[in-house]
């Protein structure tokens, strides 16, 4: 679809801009005041463009335990989730849409979904978020959530001797099932890229980690991970290495300008300029990492260090929500408690950037996304500024990013695809999907979990608690 939209706000360098925007054949075509009117025009009057976001990190099918999570640290946290996960395809698809739904209200164009893997269905879930991704249009980096340790191996051991049950699937087995996803999903045309993604050393065997680099070069893969979310990673991966988790990975070869790390708060110095020299991307939780006690990821160290930094609403039951102007908003104002020098607090532009670009460059896709450049995919979103929460008329970007913005995304289109209009997701129909979570869910308030009653007292002895 060719279309044009006219006399819409754009960010400069320093100021604004009212211009055209005209998009052919799914490209941005041109950015000038007073273009020819060249296919569909839309009407762009009081109302601010720009790229999409990108959602770079979350975990779709936990939205079926939002709300209802214990208060608990991260390990014992997921010790619960694992207990309760779902086991049907049909939830994985409902999730995602979602996801993807939320995702897109939010400003985000793109989503990078950890996704948690069905024992004995992992094609199946894969296919089945597939499918939910490409119905609603959004652009989608799926990555497939690996391990081969049992969940007890993420605790560090301390003074005692922990043996650990094998895990029920192995390594080789795993990065099968991974080769075979690549080889039916992987169609970055088409708008759903695959990534290699073991949950991170706390869970991963270096086997592991060394078989998803090989098929990431193999593949021209991108590469996700978690890193060292907790001071127990911290611990563990000193008993694990004799190293922290950063060197270590350095020294397998997992850190690259195609990788993408979430969580990053328990870095030394020496971690941040090994990350730097990587050029690898840092993906910021904010909201999971004070959900779960985790900690302040040190990010104005990272930026200022120059590593590549964005934003992720992390899944939907340690958030529990996937709305990226808030995860943008709080991560964005959280740092400015953790250095006095306000010279170096993110400014409400360089959040928009970070959320769009930096997402973009950890994707390996910034000379496609992430900005409104000629000749680049036409991922965009158009935000309404008549919108009672982004008045009165002040700084619009400032609005967007420090206020409080409801229903302020008009129109939205992936790859020259309008998926939003008037404020309304078109490709799928919002309201069965709001009538489905609804029917396939009940309310509760009080469950107990087996795992974390087996994990707790060694949790609390070993963190000192």
């Amino acid at each position: 679809m060719n279309f044009i939209i006219k006399n819409v706000l754009i960010v400069t360098d320093d100021d604004y801009a009212t211009v055209d925007v005209q998009v052919v054949e799914g490209k941005i075509a041109a950015i000038a005041p007073d273009l020819d009117v060249s296919g569909t025009v839309f009407n762009g009057s009081n109302k601010l463009l720009l790229p999409g976001f990108v959602n770079a990190h979350t975990h779709s099918s936990e939205m079926w335990q939002r709300g209802i999570m214990s208060i608990f640290p991260l390990e014992l946290w997921l010790a619960e989730l694992y207990d309760f996960a779902p086991l049907d395809p049909e939830q994985v698809y409902l999730s995602a849409l979602g996801t993807a739904t939320e995702t897109l209200l939010s400003g985000g164009t793109s989503v990078v979904d950890h996704l948690v893997l069905i024992p004995g269905q992992e094609l199946e879930t894969i296919a089945t978020a597939t499918r939910a991704y490409q119905e609603v249009g959004i652009r989608a980096f799926i990555a497939p959530l690996i391990q081969d340790q049992s969940l007890a191996a993420g605790i560090p051991s301390g003074e005692s001797a922990q043996t650990h049950e094998p895990y029920f699937r192995s390594t080789a087995a795993t990065l099968e099932i991974i080769e075979e996803a690549v080889r039916q999903f992987h169609r970055p045309d088409e708008g759903v890229s695959m990534l290699v993604a073991p949950t991170g050393i706390q869970l991963c065997t270096d086997a592991l980690f060394e078989g998803c680099i090989e098929l990431s070069d193999r593949y021209h893969l991108c590469r996700h991970s978690h890193l060292l979310e907790t001071r127990a990673q911290e611990k563990l991966a000193q008993e694990k290495y004799g190293c922290t988790a950063v060197e270590h990975l350095k020294r397998i070869g997992y850190l690259s300008d195609r990788t993408s790390l979430a969580h990053c708060v328990w870095l030394s110095d020496a971690d941040v300029a090994i990350l730097a020299q990587t050029e690898s991307t840092v993906v910021h939780n904010p909201l999971s990492n004070l959900r779960l006690g985790s900690g302040i990821a040190p990010i104005l160290k990272y930026r200022q260090a120059g590593v590549n930094v964005t934003f992720g609403c992390d899944g939907a039951s340690s958030n529990d929500s996937q709305d990226l102007l808030e995860a943008i908003k709080i991560g964005s104002i959280l740092h400015n408690v953790t250095d006095l020098d306000y010279q170096h607090w993110i400014t409400p532009r360089q959040a928009v950037e970070m959320a769009s670009l930096g997402g973009a460059k950890g994707l390996n896709m910034a000379d496609k996304i992430g900005s409104l450049t000629v000749g680049k995919q036409a991922d965009l979103v158009l935000y309404d500024l008549t919108n009672l929460s982004l008045l009165p008329r002040t700084d619009p970007i400032g609005l967007l990013v420090l206020g409080r913005p409801t229903n302020v995304v008009d129109s939205a289109w992936v790859n020259g695809k309008q998926i939003i209009t008037d404020g309304k997701v078109t490709t799928i129909n919002v309201d069965n999907l709001r009538q489905e979570l609804f029917n396939c869910s009940q309310w509760q308030t009080k469950r107990k979990s087996p795992t974390v009653a087996q994990l707790e007292l060694h949790y609390r002895t070993v963190m000192g608690l």
